[in-house]
């Protein structure tokens, strides 16, 4: 794949403001092509055409998550995200899921820290039927109060599931652990307390201010006509009177200077479960900083699978955990490094300073060569096979355009992933592992266990 550069103006009709049309990454005999329209009103369109398949995924991403709540609004996005199936004046929300379910597709949504997606996928031949659903749905909802009633007790219940699931939860205390109660501390999903607060007139305009075109992007990717597909949008979108001001710009990729200041905290949750579950981690890298593709590679060595430090060492020679992996979130200006383990409460501590010792190892002496080369080999791997169907191609683009503003062919990515050298992965272990690490841990600790939890983060 080569870059290109060139931009069409494109008028759909005599009379009707411009369309800009450009081609982001030009694919063999078409195939690949990534393009991409803005729209009178900011709303951008991006395509990736796949002749040779018969399936299509249509995604509208919106720039909005859980950190742009207040703590009064925690959870709105998400609460959002489930009334946008509701039903808008064209179709109940029976038809809406019946639509998509006729035509043997699936359908579904979802909200992060930063963003929030909205889909389907659907037969090729079905894509303007997936596209006048979505979009139907992202400028026409009418989010009712009974809706919003309703919509409250599955939101409750979806709470209640994810805290029966300690391994999930973790995650949200280590968030919290590390940023404290703000925007990115606080869970995606709200808290009982903030749902039973949220009333449909406070649900409207924060839907009224940030799905605006502006803060949209349309991508889709399969067996994609992208001049029909952007005529499809369009017309769905002025039918709707949603396309804004003419003269208005999309929105950059957001941006910010946060910064973790905590180090050493310990939060424990006593809690009657089987397994012990605990997060260490530290303050990571921006999903903009460079060297996130060396952090990927030392990810990937120090917990990425079974061949990893991690893994041989608390699994493999110990037997102490059945899983246990490390990972990375890169946010507009923050980011996390965790390692995650499982285990038999009694055995929390050794699996914590087994954990906390190769990160030390790996800070002070770097990896191996070898270790490097295979860590490569398996990123650059699962990133390709990651990418096999149109929804995560579409993921791929759409969360692109959201988040970076440009796009990046898998060619491109696997080089700079390639291009990682041993010194690279040296240097950000050392920027990384030797921040003095937090703690996150849910289980049924005694209380002199409990105590002695600071260990592990001094």
């Amino acid at each position: 794949m080569s870059r290109s550069s060139r931009v069409t103006a494109r008028p759909s009709s005599e009379g009707r403001a411009v369309a800009r049309t450009q081609t982001l990454l030009k694919g063999s005999n078409g195939i690949g092509t990534v393009r991409r329209t803005v729209l009178p009103g900011g709303l951008r369109i991006v395509t990736e055409t796949l002749p040779a398949v018969r399936s299509a995924t249509f995604g509208i991403w919106a720039h909005v998550g859980s950190r742009d709540e207040t703590p009064t609004l925690n959870g709105a996005t998400h609460y959002l995200e489930h009334l946008l199936f509701k039903g808008t004046e064209k179709r109940s929300a029976l038809d809406i899921s019946a639509a998509i379910d006729a035509v043997g597709g699936e359908m579904n949504a979802f909200t992060a820290k930063e963003y929030t997606c909205y889909y389907a996928r659907v037969l090729d031949t079905d894509l303007p039927l997936a596209v006048d659903v979505v979009c139907d749905m992202l400028t026409g909802s009418l989010i009712r109060e009974e809706d919003v009633v309703a919509e409250r007790g599955v939101i409750l219940e979806e709470i209640a599931m994810t805290e029966d699931d300690p391994g999930d939860v973790v995650h949200d205390l280590f968030a919290r652990t590390m940023y404290g109660d703000t925007p990115l501390g606080r869970p995606v999903l709200g808290t009982v307390d903030t749902i039973n607060a949220l009333g449909a007139d406070r649900i409207r305009r924060f839907y009224k201010k940030h799905y605006d075109p502006r803060h949209l992007v349309v991508a889709a990717a399969g067996n994609v006509d992208h001049n029909k597909l952007v005529r499809q949008v369009r017309a769905a979108f002025e039918k709707a009177g949603a396309l804004g001001r003419t003269d208005a710009e999309p929105i950059g990729p957001r941006t910010g200077t946060r910064r973790i200041r905590t180090a050493g905290r310990v939060e424990h949750v006593n809690r009657k479960t089987e397994q012990a579950h605990v997060v260490l981690g530290m303050p990571g890298l921006a999903r903009t900083d460079e060297r996130r593709w060396a952090l990927g590679v030392l990810n990937t060595a120090l917990g990425g699978g079974m061949s990893s430090r991690l893994f041989q060492e608390v699994r493999e020679k110990r037997g102490l955990a059945y899983s246990v992996y490390s990972y990375t979130s890169g946010f507009a200006d923050t980011g996390l490094f965790g390692v995650y383990a499982g285990c038999r409460p009694g055995q929390v501590h050794d699996v914590l300073r087994i954990c906390r010792d190769e990160l030390d190892k790996v800070a002070a002496d770097g990896l191996g060569d070898e270790e490097i080369k295979r860590a490569i080999g398996q990123l650059s791997g699962s990133t390709v096979l990651g990418l096999e169907d149109t929804g995560a191609i579409m993921n791929r683009i759409g969360k692109s355009e959201l988040c970076w503003g440009d796009q990046m062919s898998v060619d491109d990515l696997l080089a700079r992933i390639a291009a990682v050298t041993p010194d690279d992965v040296r240097s950000v272990a050392r920027d990384v592992l030797t921040q003095r690490p937090s703690l996150a841990v849910i289980g049924p600790l005694k209380e002199k266990q409990a105590a002695r939890l600071d260990e592990a983060v001094a």
